[in-house]
Protein backbone atom coordinates (compact mmCIF):
# COMPACT_ATOMS: atom_id res chain seq x y z
CA UNK A 1 0.00 0.00 0.00
CA UNK A 2 1.02 3.39 -0.72
CA UNK A 3 2.43 5.76 2.23
CA UNK A 4 0.37 7.75 2.81
CA UNK A 5 2.10 11.55 2.75
CA UNK A 6 2.22 13.75 6.29
CA UNK A 7 1.12 16.98 5.62
CA UNK A 8 3.67 19.91 7.25
CA UNK A 9 2.33 21.71 9.60
CA UNK A 10 2.11 25.36 8.44
CA UNK A 11 4.44 27.78 10.65
CA UNK A 12 2.29 30.67 11.82
CA UNK A 13 3.88 34.20 10.81
CA UNK A 14 4.98 35.83 14.28
CA UNK A 15 4.28 39.43 14.77
CA UNK A 16 7.94 40.71 14.89
CA UNK A 17 7.65 38.79 10.89
CA UNK A 18 5.12 40.48 9.92
CA UNK A 19 6.72 43.72 10.87
CA UNK A 20 10.16 42.81 9.55
CA UNK A 21 8.11 41.30 5.80
CA UNK A 22 6.43 45.12 5.90
CA UNK A 23 9.57 46.86 5.92
CA UNK A 24 11.40 45.12 3.43
CA UNK A 25 8.34 45.89 1.09
CA UNK A 26 8.76 49.64 2.01
CA UNK A 27 12.20 49.52 2.21
CA UNK A 28 13.42 47.99 -0.88
CA UNK A 29 11.26 50.46 -3.06
CA UNK A 30 12.86 53.42 -1.67
CA UNK A 31 16.33 51.78 -1.61
CA UNK A 32 16.46 51.37 -5.62
CA UNK A 33 15.07 54.43 -5.97
CA UNK A 34 18.48 55.68 -3.72
CA UNK A 35 20.62 53.54 -6.00
CA UNK A 36 19.10 55.43 -9.03
CA UNK A 37 19.64 58.77 -7.94
CA UNK A 38 23.12 57.65 -7.03
CA UNK A 39 23.68 56.36 -10.37
CA UNK A 40 22.25 59.06 -12.04
CA UNK A 41 23.84 61.87 -10.06
CA UNK A 42 27.94 63.03 -9.72
CA UNK A 43 27.25 64.84 -5.90
CA UNK A 44 27.13 63.35 -2.71
CA UNK A 45 26.60 64.98 0.67
CA UNK A 46 28.80 66.77 2.70
CA UNK A 47 31.73 65.23 0.08
CA UNK A 48 33.38 68.01 -2.16
CA UNK A 49 32.20 66.69 -5.52
CA UNK A 50 35.53 66.90 -8.39
CA UNK A 51 34.50 69.22 -11.43
CA UNK A 52 35.32 65.90 -13.67
CA UNK A 53 32.41 64.36 -12.20
CA UNK A 54 29.72 67.31 -12.36
CA UNK A 55 31.39 68.91 -15.52
CA UNK A 56 28.63 69.00 -18.36
CA UNK A 57 27.93 70.62 -21.29
CA UNK A 58 25.70 73.29 -22.32
CA UNK A 59 25.44 74.85 -25.64
CA UNK A 60 23.51 77.74 -25.69
CA UNK A 61 23.34 80.99 -27.75
CA UNK A 62 25.11 83.95 -25.82
CA UNK A 63 22.49 85.79 -23.61
CA UNK A 64 21.82 88.69 -26.15
CA UNK A 65 21.31 85.71 -28.82
CA UNK A 66 19.23 83.51 -27.22
CA UNK A 67 16.92 86.50 -25.78
CA UNK A 68 16.45 87.45 -29.76
CA UNK A 69 15.57 83.86 -31.00
CA UNK A 70 12.59 84.01 -28.20
CA UNK A 71 11.39 87.66 -29.77
CA UNK A 72 12.16 85.86 -33.33
CA UNK A 73 10.27 82.90 -32.21
CA UNK A 74 7.54 84.69 -31.24
CA UNK A 75 7.42 87.26 -33.86
CA UNK A 76 6.83 84.67 -36.25
CA UNK A 77 4.17 83.74 -34.82
CA UNK A 78 3.10 86.38 -34.02
CA UNK A 79 -1.12 86.37 -34.90
CA UNK A 80 -1.31 83.63 -32.91
CA UNK A 81 0.90 85.08 -29.23
CA UNK A 82 -0.87 88.53 -30.54
CA UNK A 83 -4.66 87.05 -30.33
CA UNK A 84 -3.21 85.05 -26.96
CA UNK A 85 -1.93 88.24 -25.25
CA UNK A 86 -5.63 90.51 -26.31
CA UNK A 87 -7.38 87.15 -24.86
CA UNK A 88 -5.19 87.94 -21.66
CA UNK A 89 -6.20 91.53 -21.94
CA UNK A 90 -9.51 91.30 -22.31
CA UNK A 91 -10.00 88.79 -19.27
CA UNK A 92 -7.97 91.08 -17.02
CA UNK A 93 -10.06 93.78 -17.51
CA UNK A 94 -13.25 91.87 -16.94
CA UNK A 95 -11.90 90.64 -14.18
CA UNK A 96 -10.30 92.79 -12.31
CA UNK A 97 -11.13 96.16 -14.60
CA UNK A 98 -9.12 99.18 -15.40
CA UNK A 99 -7.75 100.31 -11.89
CA UNK A 100 -8.92 102.93 -10.13
CA UNK A 101 -8.09 106.55 -11.10
CA UNK A 102 -6.79 107.59 -7.76
CA UNK A 103 -3.70 105.34 -7.92
CA UNK A 104 -3.47 106.27 -11.51
CA UNK A 105 -3.40 109.89 -10.24
CA UNK A 106 -0.88 109.54 -7.02
CA UNK A 107 1.77 107.35 -8.75
CA UNK A 108 1.80 109.92 -12.33
CA UNK A 109 1.96 112.84 -9.75
CA UNK A 110 4.67 111.15 -7.76
CA UNK A 111 6.59 110.36 -11.41
CA UNK A 112 6.31 113.69 -12.20
CA UNK A 113 7.91 115.30 -9.37
CA UNK A 114 10.56 113.16 -8.89
CA UNK A 115 11.65 113.07 -12.56
CA UNK A 116 13.79 116.34 -12.93
CA UNK A 117 15.30 114.73 -9.71
CA UNK A 118 17.33 112.20 -11.55
CA UNK A 119 19.54 115.24 -13.24
CA UNK A 120 20.02 116.96 -9.94
CA UNK A 121 21.43 113.42 -7.61
CA UNK A 122 18.10 113.52 -5.65
CA UNK A 123 17.95 109.47 -6.43
CA UNK A 124 16.30 108.63 -3.04
CA UNK A 125 12.93 110.57 -4.45
CA UNK A 126 13.62 108.45 -7.66
CA UNK A 127 13.42 105.32 -5.74
CA UNK A 128 10.51 106.00 -3.82
CA UNK A 129 8.79 106.72 -7.59
CA UNK A 130 10.29 103.67 -8.52
CA UNK A 131 9.08 101.92 -5.63
CA UNK A 132 5.44 103.53 -6.38
CA UNK A 133 5.93 102.12 -9.84
CA UNK A 134 6.67 98.83 -9.15
CA UNK A 135 3.39 98.34 -6.12
CA UNK A 136 1.23 99.84 -8.63
CA UNK A 137 2.02 97.42 -11.71
CA UNK A 138 2.17 93.91 -8.89
CA UNK A 139 -1.34 95.46 -7.85
CA UNK A 140 -2.71 96.49 -11.38
CA UNK A 141 -3.48 99.72 -10.40
CA UNK A 142 -6.51 97.83 -8.34
CA UNK A 143 -4.98 97.77 -5.09
CA UNK A 144 -8.56 96.43 -3.45
CA UNK A 145 -9.25 93.43 -5.17
CA UNK A 146 -11.42 90.79 -3.56
CA UNK A 147 -10.95 87.26 -2.95
CA UNK A 148 -12.74 85.96 -5.86
CA UNK A 149 -10.61 88.59 -8.32
CA UNK A 150 -7.49 87.49 -7.31
CA UNK A 151 -8.17 83.94 -7.47
CA UNK A 152 -10.04 84.55 -10.60
CA UNK A 153 -6.93 87.05 -12.02
CA UNK A 154 -4.21 84.17 -10.75
CA UNK A 155 -6.39 81.55 -12.84
CA UNK A 156 -6.12 83.28 -15.82
CA UNK A 157 -2.44 84.00 -15.38
CA UNK A 158 -2.37 79.88 -15.19
CA UNK A 159 -3.80 79.32 -18.41
CA UNK A 160 -2.18 81.59 -20.38
CA UNK A 161 1.46 80.11 -18.55
CA UNK A 162 -0.13 76.31 -20.37
CA UNK A 163 -1.38 77.76 -23.40
CA UNK A 164 2.02 79.67 -24.28
CA UNK A 165 3.97 76.19 -23.83
CA UNK A 166 1.33 74.33 -25.78
CA UNK A 167 0.99 76.14 -28.82
CA UNK A 168 5.19 76.76 -29.05
CA UNK A 169 5.46 72.91 -28.09
CA UNK A 170 3.33 72.40 -31.48
CA UNK A 171 4.10 74.98 -33.69
CA UNK A 172 7.64 74.04 -33.14
CA UNK A 173 6.67 70.19 -33.73
CA UNK A 174 5.56 71.48 -37.10
CA UNK A 175 1.88 71.63 -36.69
CA UNK A 176 -0.71 74.87 -37.00
CA UNK A 177 -2.48 75.21 -34.15
CA UNK A 178 -5.12 77.42 -33.80
CA UNK A 179 -5.51 79.85 -30.91
CA UNK A 180 -9.17 78.29 -29.77
CA UNK A 181 -7.23 74.76 -29.54
CA UNK A 182 -4.64 76.02 -27.25
CA UNK A 183 -6.79 77.39 -25.12
CA UNK A 184 -9.04 74.42 -25.00
CA UNK A 185 -6.35 71.79 -24.74
CA UNK A 186 -4.04 73.33 -22.77
CA UNK A 187 -5.61 73.01 -19.73
CA UNK A 188 -5.38 68.83 -19.52
CA UNK A 189 -2.30 68.95 -17.03
CA UNK A 190 -3.94 71.78 -15.04
CA UNK A 191 -3.72 69.33 -11.36
CA UNK A 192 -0.11 68.01 -11.96
CA UNK A 193 1.04 71.68 -12.45
CA UNK A 194 -0.88 72.53 -9.39
CA UNK A 195 0.91 70.01 -7.54
CA UNK A 196 4.03 70.71 -8.83
CA UNK A 197 3.13 74.56 -8.05
CA UNK A 198 2.31 73.52 -4.52
CA UNK A 199 6.44 71.98 -4.63
CA UNK A 200 7.88 75.22 -5.96
CA UNK A 201 5.66 76.76 -2.80
CA UNK A 202 6.97 74.32 0.09
CA UNK A 203 10.95 75.24 -1.36
CA UNK A 204 10.25 78.84 -0.89
CA UNK A 205 9.69 78.07 2.51
CA UNK A 206 13.48 78.51 3.59
CA UNK A 207 13.59 82.13 2.01
CA UNK A 208 10.14 83.00 4.19
CA UNK A 209 12.37 81.39 7.24
CA UNK A 210 15.08 84.05 6.23
CA UNK A 211 12.55 86.92 5.88
CA UNK A 212 11.42 86.52 9.55
CA UNK A 213 15.01 85.96 11.05
CA UNK A 214 15.69 89.11 9.08
CA UNK A 215 12.62 90.70 10.22
CA UNK A 216 13.11 90.04 13.69
CA UNK A 217 16.73 90.54 14.07
CA UNK A 218 16.19 94.03 12.86
CA UNK A 219 13.30 94.80 15.29
CA UNK A 220 15.42 93.74 17.83
CA UNK A 221 18.33 95.39 17.37
CA UNK A 222 20.87 92.11 16.83
CA UNK A 223 21.89 93.70 13.06
CA UNK A 224 23.62 96.62 15.30
CA UNK A 225 25.93 93.73 16.83
CA UNK A 226 29.19 92.42 14.84
CA UNK A 227 28.84 89.17 15.86
CA UNK A 228 25.02 88.54 16.16
CA UNK A 229 24.70 90.70 12.65
CA UNK A 230 27.43 88.36 11.35
CA UNK A 231 25.27 84.95 11.99
CA UNK A 232 22.34 87.00 10.88
CA UNK A 233 23.14 87.33 7.30
CA UNK A 234 24.83 84.03 7.38
CA UNK A 235 21.31 82.26 7.92
CA UNK A 236 19.41 84.59 6.19
CA UNK A 237 22.13 84.07 3.36
CA UNK A 238 22.06 79.94 3.60
CA UNK A 239 18.38 79.88 3.77
CA UNK A 240 17.91 81.86 0.82
CA UNK A 241 20.37 79.87 -1.15
CA UNK A 242 18.93 76.35 -0.61
CA UNK A 243 15.29 78.23 -2.02
CA UNK A 244 17.43 79.37 -4.82
CA UNK A 245 19.48 75.87 -5.34
CA UNK A 246 15.58 74.00 -5.27
CA UNK A 247 13.53 76.46 -7.64
CA UNK A 248 16.07 76.32 -10.12
CA UNK A 249 15.29 73.00 -11.61
CA UNK A 250 11.39 73.83 -10.77
CA UNK A 251 11.01 76.20 -13.26
CA UNK A 252 12.05 73.31 -15.76
CA UNK A 253 9.55 70.91 -14.28
CA UNK A 254 6.69 73.44 -14.51
CA UNK A 255 7.60 72.52 -17.94
CA UNK A 256 8.16 68.82 -18.13
CA UNK A 257 4.77 68.34 -16.05
CA UNK A 258 3.20 69.82 -19.07
CA UNK A 259 3.94 67.05 -21.54
CA UNK A 260 0.79 64.23 -21.96
CA UNK A 261 0.54 61.63 -19.12
CA UNK A 262 3.66 63.09 -16.83
CA UNK A 263 3.42 62.88 -13.23
CA UNK A 264 4.40 65.80 -11.13
CA UNK A 265 7.36 63.56 -9.11
CA UNK A 266 8.56 62.29 -12.36
CA UNK A 267 8.72 66.07 -13.69
CA UNK A 268 10.65 67.36 -10.47
CA UNK A 269 13.18 64.23 -10.51
CA UNK A 270 13.45 64.34 -14.56
CA UNK A 271 14.49 68.23 -13.83
CA UNK A 272 16.54 67.50 -11.09
CA UNK A 273 18.82 65.26 -13.85
CA UNK A 274 18.54 67.96 -16.34
CA UNK A 275 20.00 70.68 -14.58
CA UNK A 276 22.40 68.39 -13.13
CA UNK A 277 26.22 70.42 -13.64
CA UNK A 278 23.85 72.99 -15.42
CA UNK A 279 22.46 74.33 -12.48
CA UNK A 280 24.61 77.80 -12.33
CA UNK A 281 24.31 78.85 -15.71
CA UNK A 282 20.88 78.34 -15.89
CA UNK A 283 20.69 80.43 -12.54
CA UNK A 284 22.47 82.84 -14.53
CA UNK A 285 19.93 82.84 -17.30
CA UNK A 286 16.90 82.98 -15.66
CA UNK A 287 18.59 86.64 -13.20
CA UNK A 288 19.09 87.93 -17.19
CA UNK A 289 15.67 87.26 -18.16
CA UNK A 290 14.78 89.31 -14.66
CA UNK A 291 16.70 92.07 -15.64
CA UNK A 292 15.43 92.09 -19.08
CA UNK A 293 11.78 92.60 -17.87
CA UNK A 294 12.93 95.16 -15.45
CA UNK A 295 14.45 97.41 -18.12
CA UNK A 296 11.75 96.71 -21.15
CA UNK A 297 8.80 97.88 -18.39
CA UNK A 298 11.16 100.66 -17.44
CA UNK A 299 11.80 102.04 -20.94
CA UNK A 300 8.10 101.58 -21.98
CA UNK A 301 6.00 102.74 -18.87
CA UNK A 302 7.59 105.29 -16.91
CA UNK A 303 7.91 107.44 -20.30
CA UNK A 304 4.09 106.74 -21.10
CA UNK A 305 3.41 107.74 -17.35
CA UNK A 306 5.42 110.90 -17.39
CA UNK A 307 4.16 112.04 -20.81
CA UNK A 308 0.84 111.12 -20.58
CA UNK A 309 -0.94 114.68 -20.29
CA UNK A 310 1.36 115.48 -23.15
CA UNK A 311 0.30 113.22 -25.88
CA UNK A 312 -3.08 113.43 -24.69
CA UNK A 313 -2.86 117.12 -25.83
CA UNK A 314 -1.01 116.05 -29.20
CA UNK A 315 -4.02 113.62 -30.06
CA UNK A 316 -7.58 115.24 -28.50
CA UNK A 317 -8.88 111.84 -29.99
CA UNK A 318 -7.39 109.89 -27.02
CA UNK A 319 -8.10 112.16 -23.98
CA UNK A 320 -10.81 109.95 -23.21
CA UNK A 321 -8.86 107.05 -23.08
CA UNK A 322 -7.22 105.30 -19.95
CA UNK A 323 -3.76 105.27 -21.36
CA UNK A 324 -1.28 104.24 -18.59
CA UNK A 325 -3.82 101.56 -16.98
CA UNK A 326 -4.24 99.87 -21.00
CA UNK A 327 0.01 100.33 -21.40
CA UNK A 328 -0.04 98.12 -18.22
CA UNK A 329 -2.10 95.61 -18.72
CA UNK A 330 -0.44 94.90 -22.25
CA UNK A 331 2.53 94.84 -20.54
CA UNK A 332 1.90 92.51 -18.28
CA UNK A 333 0.79 90.19 -20.56
CA UNK A 334 3.37 90.46 -22.98
CA UNK A 335 5.80 89.97 -19.97
CA UNK A 336 3.90 86.64 -19.06
CA UNK A 337 3.62 85.33 -22.51
CA UNK A 338 7.71 86.33 -23.25
CA UNK A 339 8.66 84.75 -19.66
CA UNK A 340 6.73 81.84 -20.43
CA UNK A 341 8.47 81.28 -23.90
CA UNK A 342 12.29 82.02 -22.65
CA UNK A 343 11.87 78.88 -20.09
CA UNK A 344 10.25 76.90 -22.19
CA UNK A 345 12.96 77.40 -25.33
CA UNK A 346 15.20 77.38 -22.37
CA UNK A 347 14.13 73.61 -21.70
CA UNK A 348 14.07 72.90 -25.68
CA UNK A 349 17.42 73.50 -25.82
CA UNK A 350 18.73 71.27 -22.28
CA UNK A 351 17.28 68.37 -23.37
CA UNK A 352 19.08 69.28 -27.30
CA UNK A 353 21.58 68.76 -25.73
CA UNK A 354 21.51 65.52 -23.23
CA UNK A 355 24.88 65.23 -21.90
CA UNK A 356 25.03 63.15 -18.87
CA UNK A 357 27.63 64.31 -16.17
CA UNK A 358 31.34 63.69 -17.16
Amino acid sequence: MAKQKTKQPVKKQTVLGRIKAVWHKLRDPLVLRVRKLMARRPHRSFRLTRRRDYRRSLKLPGYWSFTNFVRATLWKYKKLFGGLVLVYVIVTIVVTGFGAQESYASLSDTLKQTGGDLFKGNWGAVGQASLLLVSSVTTGLTPNLTEAQSVLAGLAAFFCWLTTIWLLRNTLAGHNPKLRDGLYNSGSPVLATILVGFIVTLQLLPIAIAVIIYSAASTSGLLEVGVSAMLVWASVILFSLLSIYWISSSFIAMVIVTLPGMYPMHAIRTAGDLVVGRRLRMLLRLVWLGFIVVLTWAIVVIPIILFDDWIKQLVPAISWLPLVPLVIMTMSSLTLVFVSSYVYLLYRRIVDDDAAPA
